[in-house]
């Protein structure tokens, strides 16, 4: 695991070595009549990328800031937009498509349910390349390469930790129904855990029900000494219906944000899994600006793992400062 995390950060060096031989914008230097100051666009990039993502939501926004970050560095234009809605997120692809953009970033959430769409773009030469969510299905559905973290991999690592900590009763909250990456996560989990997990779906949308949730399921079975989230927002709700139904549940999540790190801080959440979404922004426009420019298909066919990287009491405060900046 440790080697494909490295591979994902050997490609951003790989990115940044390319960009040393340009003018860091997209543009080629050219020598204009001895003024060697001058430059010319060598291409006018547009790429689009389209989540699944409800609006409001700190993950996504990390992942927006990454690809419009790349977008920036390279000199290239980045739109975003996104719907949790399986049929209306075709449709953005599918707008995408008609306005012939030169590449598309897609979360698959729901594969099926965005399968035909991805396929067009594809079968109009556009490359695609699928982050977050869709690992399993990328390559028949033609995308380069994805951009993410294995939620078998992931949910398994967290199943051992939870275990190593010596609890034995778990809930696994799932935020949204359908979406095929959290329900990998708990079963991955649940089955590296040694001890029983039990899913808990909850209306991701209202924080307050989701607190509401998790603490009644807390007041009514005391035996239970630990609650799994699947999104950082979801953890301080976590936290707050442990307080507040006088449970000593221990809390542990995937995915950060700034209040996560200062709960892990304050040892009021076990651990955070980071799939450094930024990392899966970013990288996606990389991919994409890589093969507009030089032709290349990162990955040699195989996914680009931007995680699992835990952050524990023992690293938080390292990456405290880059939560802060939205970056982690």
């Amino acid at each position: 695991m440790k080697k494909r995390i490295l591979g994902g950060l050997a490609l951003a060096a790989a990115a940044a070595l390319l960009l040393s031989a340009c003018s860091g914008t997209g543009q080629d230097s050219t020598d204009d009549g001895g003024d060697s100051g001058s430059t010319t666009a060598s291409k006018d990039l547009t790429y689009a990328v389209v989540t699944h993502s409800s609006p409001g939501d700190a993950f996504w926004d990390r992942v927006k800031s990454g690809a419009e970050q790349a977008g920036a560095d390279y000199g290239a234009a980045v739109t975003y937009n996104s719907d949790p809605d399986p049929a209306k997120q075709s449709q953005l692809i599918d707008n995408a498509v008609a306005q012939g953009v030169d590449g598309i970033v897609v979360s698959m959430a729901n594969p099926d349910g965005v399968q035909a769409s991805v396929e067009r773009a594809v079968a109009a030469g556009i490359p695609v390349v699928t982050i977050n969510s869709g690992l399993e299905r990328f390559k028949e559905f033609g995308a380069i390469t994805h951009i993410g973290q294995s939620e078998s991999i992931a949910g398994a690592a967290v199943g051992e930790r939870l275990g190593e900590e010596g609890l034995t009763k778990a809930l696994c909250v799932i935020q949204e129904a359908g979406n095929v990456g959290l329900e990998e996560r708990c079963k991955a989990a649940a089955g590296a855990f040694g001890g029983s997990m039990e899913n808990l779906q909850v209306d991701g949308t209202n924080d307050a029900e989701v607190k509401a949730t998790i603490k009644s399921k807390l007041q009514a079975d005391s035996s239970i000494d630990a609650v799994l989230t699947l999104g950082g927002q979801y953890a301080i709700d976590a936290v707050g219906a442990v307080e507040e139904s006088g449970s000593s549940a221990k809390v542990a999540t995937f995915d950060l944000s700034e209040d996560v790190v200062s709960a892990i801080e304050a040892g009021q959440i076990l651990f955070a899994v980071d799939q450094q979404p930024y990392v899966q922004g970013f990288l996606g426009i990389t991919a994409l600006y890589l093969k507009s420019t030089n032709g290349n298909d990162i990955g040699g066919g195989q996914p680009v793992y931007s995680g699992p990287a835990f952050v524990t009491l023992d690293n938080a405060a390292a990456v405290a400062e880059f939560a802060k900046n939205g970056t982690r």
